[in-house]
């Protein structure tokens, strides 16, 4: 797919959060998600902060090295320190405030992005990543950081079909998801068989694969995404494919592990 279709759809993502945001009371900015310690205004700012570095690697990738070079050490203190540098920086914003602070970094993202092309690539905290990689991976925040605010809030969300972005971010990323734990990915291959939001059947990876994953697309990006248990979902994997997903990361930075079973279903 060309980097310019990821780029649309990743504004129509970030518009279809927007919608959720925008006319919340200021009272529903403080409502805990289910990420440990983050408000719904921690997850738009943590957003906004991160689309801003995006802009800025792709427009200055000598200052965003510096940038990294300044982050990567707070890892070392704990989350604490590393939220106080990023959505911390934000805290005193009131919600009308911070809903326009992402708005201004979306713009720029938009326009910053609008120059690249298939052959980019951009550094990023983990390994660079080809620009449709790249812009996919804001795309996958978005929607990923947007499920914490629905389930905060308890509401349902329909699902697109920019979900066929993040199935495949998810499937490339599964070497990632090992070599970041310090192990060895295994050797064999995977296919999906995603049941897409408009009907579609979405097979990706090698026809000949023996291990394979089949099920609904949502549920599969809320696997790799680290927003459900594969036991919360009707995911159907095969032992070397669930031992994939039980580990997946389809984002940059330390390795984490998603929810225990029965704690998001």
């Amino acid at each position: 797919m060309d980097v310019s279709e990821i780029a649309v759809d990743l504004r129509a993502e970030q518009e279809a959060l927007d919608s959720i945001v925008a006319p919340l009371a200021d009272t529903d900015w403080d409502l805990m998600t289910p990420s440990p310690r983050w408000r719904i205004r921690d997850q738009i700012a943590h957003l906004a902060f991160f689309d801003e570095t995006a802009t800025l690697a792709i427009d200055d990738p000598d200052a965003f090295q510096i940038h990294v070079g300044e982050l990567v050490p707070l890892l070392a203190e704990g989350d604490g320190a590393v939220d106080g540098a990023t959505i911390g920086t934000m805290e005193n914003l009131s919600s009308a405030d911070l809903l326009s602070r992402w708005r201004t970094a979306r713009t720029t993202l938009a326009r910053a992005s609008g120059g690249l092309t298939n052959e980019n690539r951009i550094a990023w905290y983990g390994p660079a990543m080809g620009a449709t990689s790249f812009l996919t991976a804001r795309l996958m925040e978005t929607w990923a950081h947007g499920q914490d605010i629905v389930d905060a809030l308890g509401r349902p969300r329909r699902a697109t079909d920019r979900l066929r972005h993040i199935a495949n971010l998810g499937l490339r990323t599964r070497g990632w998801s090992y070599l970041n734990r310090g192990q060895t990915p295994p050797p064999f291959e995977v296919r999906l068989e995603l049941f897409g939001p408009s009907g579609d059947t979405w097979r990706l990876g090698p026809d000949e694969a023996a291990e394979s994953v089949i099920g609904s697309a949502e549920e599969f990006c809320l696997v790799v995404t680290q927003r459900r248990h594969i036991d919360d979902t009707g995911v159907i994997a095969s032992p070397g494919a669930r031992d994939w997903l039980e580990i997946a990361q389809a984002f940059a930075g330390p390795p984490t592990l998603g929810p225990e079973k029965g704690t998001r279903p």
